[in-house]
This record gives structure tokens, C-alpha cells and sequence, in this order.
């Protein structure tokens, strides 16, 4: 409000002298753009074009963002390795107790088919021990 009544309160030749300054700074402001200078929203020289600077601090919010969403990914990646990993060494302990297990029953038949050659010799052995012992009792009668 104090600026509206000072501006209405004000000489021709004053506002005369307002327009040339803000001319003047126009001018000032273009010739420093030129230069790479610019002024920020609280009149601070600044080496950055403003619209510049919005977009880098834009993009760098957005590259952090991107970066802490790379590191969540690369914790569930790891958690998913880890999973992977620990399944591959529980399949491959499923993997040595089949193959044990395999191997025993193998042992076990292989134990089974000596046992029953043995039986069969030794059966082989009575018939003829028996036959012997027939023909002995025959010889004898």
C-alpha cells in the first residue's frame, strides 16, 4: 500500500528518472546475461542462468532417488542370491543323501546276492554230504 502512494505521490520528472533506472537496470541485467551472470529471486548474483540452477537441483533430486532406488533393489537382488544360494546347498545335500542312499541299497543287494551264493554252496554241500550219507547207509544195509 506505501508503495502505490508514493508512486502516486510522486514528481513527473521522478518517475521519469524511476523509468530510466529500471531501464538502466534492464540493461545491466542483459549485459551480465550475456556474461553469464544472473540475478536469483533474492537479487543475489548468481553464475548460473536460474533456470539452470532449478533443473540441476531437479536432477538432483531425481538422481537421488535413483540411487536409493538402485539400493533397494540391490538389497532385494541380494536377499534373492542369498535365497538361491542357500536352496542350490540344500539341493545339493538331497543330491549326496540320494546318491547315499543309492549306493546302499546297492551294497545291500550286492550283500544279498553274496549271502545267497553262500546259501546255494551250502546247500550244494548238504545235498551232497546227503547223498554220501545214502550212499553209506545203502552200503551198509
Amino acid at each position: 500500500m506505501t508503495h502505490f502512494l508514493l508512486a502516486a505521490t510522486s514528481t513527473p520528472s521522478e518517475q521519469s528518472f524511476s523509468r530510466e533506472a529500471g531501464r538502466e537496470t534492464a540493461m545491466a541485467k542483459d549485459i551480465l546475461g550475456e556474461a553469464g551472470l544472473h540475478f536469483d529471486e533474492l537479487n543475489k548474483l548468481r553464475v548460473l542462468d536460474p533456470e539452470v540452477t532449478q533443473q540441476t537441483i531437479e536432477l538432483k533430486e531425481e538422481c537421488k532417488d535413483f540411487v536409493d532406488k538402485i539400493g533397494q533393489f540391490q538389497k532385494i537382488v541380494g536377499g534373492l542370491i542369498e535365497l538361491v544360494d542357500q536352496l542350490a546347498k540344500e539341493a545339493e545335500n538331497e543330491k549326496m543323501k540320494a546318491i547315499g542312499a543309492r549306493n546302499l541299497l546297492k551294497s545291500i543287494a550286492k550283500q544279498r546276492e553274496a549271502q545267497q551264493q553262500q546259501l546255494q554252496a551250502l546247500i550244494a554241500e548238504k545235498k551232497m554230504q546227503l547223498e554220501r550219507n545214502s550212499v553209506s547207509l545203502v552200503i551198509l544195509l
